[in-house]
């Protein structure tokens, strides 16, 4: 083969190599997939786009490695599982101070299975800035009647209720349900005292704060409808709800940290968009500006 033939050979391997790396998948085309690995099994979550902050801080310190060797550290079944304390980790001790402002949105709520950032009470934190801990929701499934109160406000306005000085029987029947630690007996009775309460106290206890979506689920698959809007919740859980649900049922101490630590690793991958719907269903919209 002569040199000219060579050269235009070779050109139109260079031509070829630039075509195919062209029309091959962009960066805005990947998205990440975590793993949790922890003794109880793995599971899988993604991050919302919605949450910039939030995925970013969460991508940043994972592939940084700070998560590993941490533990789900406060465990409560029927609620939640929180870890990701990094300050365990002495090379990413200040990384524990990072705050994150809030990026609360109320189509974000939390369901089963979502993943929300811990931070510190509102009394301490008024603008509810994140820490880098983690929860993922467990929840329970609640009645209709239920998610349809509003329970903090009719919880506040027994009291007023109960001691007109004609309730003896009701507060000695509370007192044995608080004291033999039958709580969700005790809540079970305060709800099917609200028409009553409404009507002595000239109050509704309507909660109208929930959308049609939020009550679907909520009593469907249910979740955590109290922390609604005081937390930001920045992603989900797509596969291995089965092993938080193991972990929730973990042995406890008095601080609810397990008695047999839950510790973690986690790792992260640039998964194609499309194999991501195809396996876990995940929507992305044609804008790409939440997942």
């Amino acid at each position: 083969m002569n040199s000219l033939l060579k050269n235009k050979v070779s050109l139109l391997f260079v031509f070829v190599a630039l075509l195919v790396q062209s029309c091959g998948p962009d960066k805005e085309d990947y998205d990440q997939l975590v793993t949790i690995s922890t003794s109880k099994g793995d599971m899988k979550m993604i991050l919302f786009n919605d949450t910039p902050l939030h995925k970013k801080s969460f991508l940043e310190l994972a592939e940084k490695g700070a998560y590993d060797s941490t533990s789900f550290h406060r465990v409560i079944e029927g609620f939640m599982i929180q870890g990701g304390d990094v300050s365990d980790n002495e090379k990413f001790e200040k990384e524990s101070r990072r705050l994150i402002p809030a990026e609360i949105r109320p189509e974000r709520f939390n369901s089963r299975g979502m993943v929300g950032a811990a931070r510190q009470t509102t009394s301490q934190n008024p603008y509810k800035h994140s820490t880098t801990q983690f929860y993922i929701v467990q929840g329970t499934v609640f009645g209709e009647e239920e998610i349809l109160t509003d329970v903090d406000k009719l919880n506040g306005s027994l009291a007023k209720y109960l001691y007109d000085g004609n309730q003896q029987a009701l507060i000695n029947e509370f007192k044995a349900l608080q004291d033999s630690g039958r709580s969700e007996e005790l809540q079970q009775r305060v709800l099917e005292l609200r028409p009553a309460m409404e009507k002595a106290l000239d109050m509704s206890f309507e909660n109208t704060s929930m959308t049609e979506e939020q009550i679907k689920v909520y009593t469907t698959i249910g979740g955590a409808p109290h922390l609604d809007g005081e937390y930001t919740v920045f992603g989900k859980v797509v596969d291995g709800l089965e092993i938080m649900d193991l972990i929730a049922e973990s042995k406890v101490d008095s601080l609810d940290r397990p008695l047999d630590p839950v510790y973690m690793t986690i790792k992260v991958e640039d998964i194609l968009k499309d194999s991501l719907t195809a396996k876990y269903g995940i929507v992305y919209p044609a804008n790409e500006a939440e997942n």
